[in-house]
């Protein structure tokens, strides 16, 4: 037995010897300096930067008193923080009569933006998913129209639409607002979903007809849960798209009714009294807030998403 293990020691010192001596094996570690590196990581610190002084001077000339805004000094930071700027920007700026600040288009693009959101994804997904796996009589045409629907300029639509909602008796409310903004996220959010779902194994399909189940069931069931990333996408694109919006905003509503840009585009265009930079960069933050909140929340499941489903089909 000593004879045994003594051999097995040799027999496992002279493979050890001979991969020494053959070298190491495996992939070359890359250099951290090289050229690629270099021009890859020198690219995006430049774009970085070029998005990023701007903001940087947004925040610190908004928490910069008028006096010291007037010096001209841009980019250095506050020498005495004040948040008087904020709070005038929410709830004190003036907009011709009114004196509320941001506040009162805040809660209406709160209003406007959740069930518009809401209910374009749901019908947008459920569309998507019946000409993706269900083939009825004039899919392709019907899918080609909201292809076509897509890429139509929304100026081209608004008088018309303002006829239909005036015939409607809802123009200048949230709800005709509301339905301006689902019609018009329909088309994209079809072709992001219907693109999804093709992508998806058809043998899950397959396999749940053959089980019974119906559409309902499938979609519930089956493409929902499946289907996280390109929820998220549709979210991002909505709520971007509507809580950004002026055009429809300034159009399709009255003034108490107006959404937050429009607020904001009132504040910062004010030709009564001094210009205060300082309230003008502070109300432009809190406007874009939200939708900088919801890119950081979700960004990795929009990367996903877009990855998956937007680029197929």
């Amino acid at each position: 037995m000593a004879d045994i293990a003594t051999l097995n020691t040799t027999a496992a010192a002279v493979n050890a010897s001979a991969e020494t001596l053959s070298g190491p094996r495996g992939k070359r570690p890359k250099r951290i300096f090289s050229t690629r590196n270099l021009i890859v990581y020198g690219t995006l610190t430049l774009a970085a930067i070029y998005y990023l002084v701007p903001l940087y001077v947004m925040v610190v000339t908004s928490l910069k008193t008028m006096p010291e805004v007037r010096l001209g000094n841009i980019f250095s930071p506050p020498s005495d923080i004040t948040f008087q700027p904020w709070i005038k920007a929410w709830a004190e700026a003036c907009t011709g009569l009114n004196c509320d600040g941001l506040s009162r288009g805040f809660w209406n693009s709160v209003r406007i933006t959740i069930p518009s959101v809401l209910i374009s994804i749901l019908i947008a997904s459920v569309n998507g998913y019946a000409l993706a796996n269900w083939r009825f009589k004039g899919a392709e045409t019907f899918f080609t129209i909201l292809v076509i629907g897509a890429f139509i300029p929304y100026q081209v639509m608004i008088y018309p639409i303002v006829i239909v909602l005036r015939e409607m008796g809802i123009y200048g409310t949230l709800t005709g607002l509301v339905m301006v903004h689902t019609i018009f996220g329909m088309p994209i959010l079809t072709l992001l979903f219907r693109n999804y779902f093709t992508s998806l194994p058809g043998e899950l399909f397959k396999a749940a007809r053959i089980d019974g189940a119906g559409f309902w069931q499938i979609y519930l069931k089956i493409m929902v849960p499946m289907s996280l990333p390109i929820f998220v996408v549709a979210m991002i694109i909505q709520i971007t798209g509507i809580w950004n919006d002026f055009l429809f905003g300034v159009v399709f509503t009255k003034p108490d009714l107006y959404p937050m840009t429009v607020q904001l585009n009132n504040i910062v265009n004010s030709v009564q009294g001094v210009k205060e930079y300082n309230v003008n960069m502070a109300a432009t933050i809190l406007t874009g807030a939200v939708p900088l909140f919801v890119y950081f929340v979700s960004g990795r499941l929009f990367v996903r998403g877009i990855a998956a489903g937007a680029v197929k089909g």
